[in-house]
């Protein structure tokens, strides 16, 4: 579950460290990549390697779009006028599942095909092997592609400063689409890995699942890409420590409440 939160908060703190937007939409991306999968994997009858590729080429093209005509024209907005936008554009696409998919859970059918490992007496099940290593992976690759590419380094230099990086011949309205292109591709893999996991699916999937990742990059240091990884696995311990130990309704109370404590603490 940490590692879910994790490739979550890893798309929110890119935009955040990059655009300086809050992209509440981005938990509705997930849901729409869970949903592609859905389609190809149950409807279609593909294999599930198909299934997410196409969803985060999906979920790249949304993610665009919507940087190009809900926030790119916000640009120089004030944050209150970005964060209304992205609350529109959130209900806008849960709004369109619940027309093309309906209200109804879905039963989701995961891609992960092996497992359980026994480990000991440590029962450990695919989708949380393969959860995990796509996590460490992912934030592996992200960290050596912002830190080793031209790409890379026109974000870091957008994120600095976007008026000298004009200057120095960045397209920066290229470099941010890049950046939401990036985060809704994750988006797309979380989704697909929060619902094999967890094996339900409607239009309001993403929704929780990504205010806890917005919180995990927040616990982290919103803007980088270390802190939305230890942010979100933190997340996730926090969240099922509760649920076994104190009170599983409680847990997302316990959750939300450490995330006070913090910005109050050290913010």
């Amino acid at each position: 579950l940490g590692s879910v939160y994790a490739i979550i908060a890893l798309g929110y703190t890119m935009v955040y460290g990059i655009a300086k937007m809050l992209n509440f939409a981005h938990g509705d991306v997930i849901m729409v990549g869970a949903y592609v999968v859905f389609t190809i994997i149950s409807t279609m009858g593909y294999p599930p390697v198909v299934g997410v590729i196409v969803a985060v080429a999906v979920c790249t093209v949304l993610g665009i779009t919507i940087e190009r005509i809900a926030y790119k024209p916000l640009r120089n907005a004030s944050s209150l006028a970005v964060l209304i936008t992205a609350i529109g554009v959130s209900y806008f696409l849960q709004n369109m599942a619940l027309i093309v998919f309906g209200a109804d859970t879905k039963s989701f059918n995961s891609v992960v095909h092996f497992g359980p490992f026994n480990i000991g007496g440590l029962v450990i099940s695919g989708e949380t092997l393969v959860t995990i290593i796509s996590c460490i992976v992912i934030m592996i690759v992200l960290t050596a592609f912002i830190n080793k590419t031209k790409a890379g380094q026109a974000m870091l230099a957008v994120s600095e400063d976007k008026g000298a990086a004009v200057l120095m011949g960045i397209n920066v309205n290229q470099t941010i689409a890049l950046t939401f292109a990036i985060g809704s591709g994750l988006a797309a893999i979380a989704g697909t890995l929060l619902c094999s996991a967890y094996p339900t699916l409607s239009p309001y999937t993403g929704s929780m699942p990504g205010i806890k990742a917005f919180t995990a990059a927040v616990f982290g240091g919103i803007g980088s890409i270390p802190g939305a990884f230890l942010g979100g696995i933190l997340l996730g311990v926090i969240e099922n420590m509760s649920k076994a130990y104190i009170s599983s309704q409680l847990s997302d109370a316990i959750v939300f409440s450490v995330l006070i404590i913090v910005l109050l603490v050290k913010p």
